[in-house]
């Protein structure tokens, strides 16, 4: 058996105690929900997982840890991990211990159902990271780096007759590289040059624009360069003026069709400038093109790559997730104005911002830029360039401006987000739609009535003042339950009769028909309001009329995400189903609203024209898929879909009904969408299909940075 079989079975058997671990807490979960459950029944096992949950998760976090497995080499990584998992196999179970204030079996049924929720969500994202982390060691991304450059040499040795022609051809060439160079370390520098030279397209120029570096070696690196490539341009600014006048320079001196930005230290990959100039020249009206990238480390190493989405304006007015790599049109660059005075550091966010509101953005998935973790980069440390954020925030809010969304922009919970609070021009009456048939349950060691409580809790929390209530309601709904609603609705309440067979959809439909908002809210019975803004958010998503249907962050009583937006690849799931509700997400996209390709009914809101012109729910999905079916036609329309956690609600999932879905269902689905749910525009085709949580596909994974500790 190799070493590599052995780390196999070894990171399996490793899996497979997590398997136990997981049913051990559900276990203990199931009996926190008990109504006869004591603290002295809890202790022993509670404190057992906890320990164990640690211990995995310490064992995860050494092996991947920041200054040892980015450095080591495979044969290295091979032999940490196996030590390990060594120490974890020896490890003994710890004594229990005694309760101390806050622990999960102390306080109020909710916390410490919570208090469980957040253990069960953190083994989850730990089957990811393990996930991952197999993927890291069993096939090393820098291996397969290298493998894909070495299967291109031979590409680049056939292109040689033809860079050596483009050097000395007078004619203008259909692409100018764009750098500003500051002080680059000699090394960085020459294998920046060398990644541009080497690339399989060969008709660019490279214009580097030196911004008054006091170090001599550059302007000596630069000088050698251009003598030996008549494709460089270099230029010497004689004052530092910052990236932004660095950029306005080497972009006037550009003759290309096309500019492509590339930092001084940074790399492309070979075959970058044609796959991104063969995405422009297929897609004629397109302004903008970006690519997928990845982290470089201080020694040289690949990780973390960033898979991104087709183009999703509602997440870059939240993060610059774009970054690199970007090809753009000169003439259209020119036209809005290039780089703009003033937002150093953030130039490129706010130059993309401006792109995307005159043309269409193409995403062209694959790594094709390799960003380098230089120590004074935001790629390295976040809180390198503060200044940076600040020009990303009046970059979003020029272009809420220019776009017509009247907000306030605030820097988001994390560096590097932005919060974008849009005012209400008006407060439209939204009407609550809530199927129901009066069930009831236990949440938090306490009898209700769901649709009671789901409407109590706007009346009670909700900062929205128009709204209406919808209720259609079963003919078994108890007498009493209708009393209650009545007392709590009060005139807002409407209750319209259901005596039909169940039929989601057909409830849906029927109580649009009696509202009487220009906004339509659907909303499970078994859900409680968490975000007293939550309606207002919707709405003020609605006011843009290019956006078709907005969704909700929904959580499980445990505290867990139950719904992060739809996610359509082979078939619909929910985004990261059970992560820890406070999870930030892969690349932060739980912390910023973002298009999706749909979101559940559970807890949506539309324009009522919107509803009625794509054709409202279809009846014949009477219980699955319902939502899915809208979602799809409203973009097949051509509107945005919209999930924000800025709108959070609980959502009791399954106590009102048994989960499953019929053949019939799934097959009208498929039969339907069977490509759109194949391939979401907002997943991306490097990432695993059936997963929902962001995976990478097996060779295309790397260290993921969140468990590092970095960006």
């Amino acid at each position: 058996m190799t070493q590599l079989d052995d780390l196999h079975r070894r990171a399996a058997a490793l899996t497979r105690r997590l398997d136990v671990v997981a049913r051990d807490l559900a276990d203990v979960a199931a009996a926190v929900g008990a109504p006869d459950a004591t603290d002295s029944d809890l202790l022993p096992d509670l404190g057992l997982l906890d320990a164990e949950v640690a211990r995995l998760e310490r064992s995860v976090a050494i092996a991947r840890r920041r200054q040892l497995v980015r450095t080591l080499p495979v044969r290295g990584r091979v032999a940490l991990l196996h030590h390990v998992l060594a120490r974890l196999r020896r490890a003994a179970p710890p004594p229990p211990v005694p309760p101390q204030e806050g622990a999960p079996h102390s306080g109020t049924a909710r916390e410490r159902e919570a208090a469980i929720g957040e253990r069960l969500g953190r083994l989850i994202v730990l089957r990811t990271e393990l996930d991952r982390a197999q993927q890291d060691l069993l096939v090393s991304y820098r291996r397969w780096i290298g493998r894909s450059l070495g299967a291109r040499q031979a590409r680049r040795r056939g292109a040689r007759r033809g860079r050596v022609a483009a050097s000395n051809s007078p004619l203008s060439p259909r692409v100018s590289v764009l750098t500003a160079v500051y002080n680059t370390p000699e090394q960085l520098l020459l294998q920046q040059l060398q990644s541009v030279a080497g690339q399989t397209f060969v008709d660019f120029e490279h214009i580097l624009v030196d911004d008054g570096s006091p170090d001599d070696t550059v302007r000596r690196v630069l000088d050698r360069a251009s003598t030996a490539d008549r494709r460089r341009v270099v230029v010497h600014r004689a004052v530092n003026g910052g990236i932004v006048a660095a950029s306005c320079d080497a972009l006037q001196r550009a003759r290309g069709e096309y500019i492509a930005l590339v930092d001084h230290d940074d790399l492309l990959d070979p075959v970058a400038l044609e796959q991104m100039v063969a995405a422009l020249d297929s897609n004629p009206a397109a302004v903008l093109a970006y690519s997928d990238h990845d982290i470089l480390t201080a020694s040289g190493r690949p990780f973390d790559p960033f898979y991104k989405p087709d183009f999703s304006p509602e997440r870059l007015r939240g993060q610059n997730y774009i970054t690199h790599f970007v090809v753009a049109r000169r003439e259209a660059v020119n036209a809005v104005g290039g780089f703009r005075d003033g937002y150093d550091g953030a130039q490129d966010h706010d130059l993309v911002l401006r792109l995307g509101e005159v043309g269409p953005v193409v995403h062209v998935p694959g790594v094709l830029y390799h960003w380098r973790q230089a120590p004074d980069s935001v790629a390295a440390d976040e809180n390198a360039k503060p200044y940076a954020f600040d020009a990303g925030r009046r970059a979003v809010a020029d272009h809420c401006a220019r776009v017509g969304i009247d907000a306030t922009v605030l820097h988001g919970s994390l560096r590097g987000t932005y919060t974008v609070r849009r005012r209400l021009s008006s407060t439209p009456l939204v009407s609550v739609v809530i199927p129901t048939r009066g069930s009831s349950g236990v949440v938090w060691d306490k009898v209700r009535y769901y649709v009671v409580d789901a409407v109590a809790s706007i009346e009670a929390n909700s900062t929205y003042p128009s709204v209406e209530y919808i209720v259609v309601a079963d003919s078994v709904t108890p007498p009493a339950v209708l009393e209650e609603l009545a007392r709590v609705g009060g005139d807002k309440l409407r209750i319209v009769p259901f005596d039909e067979p169940f039929n989601f959809s057909r409830k849906c439909n029927v109580g649009a028909d009696a509202a009487s908002g220009d906004a339509l809210l659907f909303l499970n019975d078994d859900t409680e309001l968490i975000a007293p803004d939550s309606i207002g958010e919707f709405v003020g998503h609605l006011q843009s009329t290019d956006v078709g249907m907005v969704g909700a962050r929904l959580l499980f009583a445990d505290g867990r995400l139950q719904h992060g937006g739809h996610l359509y690849a082979d078939g619909p799931i929910h985004s990261l189903f059970g992560w820890p509700g406070s999870a930030v997400g892969p690349q932060r996209m739980c912390t910023i609203p973002r298009e999706c390709s749909g979101v559940t009914a559970a807890a949506a809101a539309m324009r009522r024209e919107v509803f009625d012109a794509v054709g409202r729910f279809d009846e014949a999905f009477p219980v699955n898929f319902n939502d899915v079916d809208l979602c799809l036609r409203v973009r097949r329309e051509g509107y945005r879909i919209v999930w924000t956690p800025a709108a959070q609600w609980y959502h009791f999932e399954s106590v009102t009904r048994v989960a499953g879905h019929t053949q019939d269902e799934l097959d009208l689905l498929l039969g339907r969408w069977r490509e759109e749910l194949n391939h979401d525009v907002y997943f991306n085709p490097c990432l695993l299909p059936g997963r929902n949580d962001w995976l990478p596909r097996p060779m295309l994974s790397g260290i993921s940075a969140d468990v590092l500790g970095g960006r």
